[in-house]
């Protein structure tokens, strides 16, 4: 398994009263696969941007998919750019590819609705082992679910990211989703100022 499956496994295993936006968790994916990679040692990162290292073949389909994707030629492709190409409807390919593996389940009434279907985890040894990095407080999971407002219960003796490839990749997360966040608000503004205009005094 991979930092990205994890990480959705424990995104829909929360409910739908902590549902996590498909946009947001879509750019934490993309994050948790360029983390997965760097600790491969198929990418570097230099500054802010990634550098491919040899050829990578990950045993993982969409995690081998990424590494096909990356951009090998100088300039290298910057972070924040690889979040969100890479991440555009990502959330959306791993729970098709989680439901192939008989990881997900759809139900008419589930925890957490995804577009149009209702989706949960099946108990597998997959998702008991997403939990017990959760609970364990593996740092660049508590990271990256942090990112997308997953609230992580931390104490005094909990290491930090230590690496420090991986703590630009996380606070590069963080800025691309709230930039989605912004996005967003404007939108509502934006729609609500039509609304009113449609409607006159």
């Amino acid at each position: 398994m991979t930092t990205a499956k994890d990480l959705f496994i424990i995104a829909i295993d929360r409910g739908p009263e902590h549902a996590v936006g498909q946009g947001d968790l879509s750019l934490a994916l993309a994050g948790a696969e360029l983390i997965d990679l760097i600790g491969a040692g198929a990418v570097t990162v230099n500054g802010d941007r990634i550098v491919p290292g040899g050829p990578a073949t990950p045993d993982d389909r969409l995690l081998g998919e990424a590494a096909a994707r990356l951009t090998r030629q100088a300039p290298h492709e910057r972070i924040d750019d690889w979040l969100w190409r890479r991440g555009r409807d990502l959330s959306a390919a791993y729970q098709a590819a989680l439901e192939e593996d008989g990881e997900l389940k759809r139900k008419p009434h589930g925890r957490l609705s995804f577009g149009s279907q209702f989706v949960e985890p099946v108990d597998t040894p997959t998702r008991r082992r997403a939990a017990d990095r959760w609970q364990e407080g593996e740092p660049v999971l508590a990271a990256l679910a942090s990112a997308v407002g997953i609230a992580v219960e931390r104490s005094d003796t909990e290491p930090g990211l230590d690496d420090e490839a991986m703590t630009t990749v996380v606070a590069a997360v963080h800025d691309a989703v709230m930039e989605l966040e912004a996005v967003r608000q404007r939108r509502t503004i934006e729609n609500a100022a039509f609304a009113n205009l449609w409607r006159g005094p």
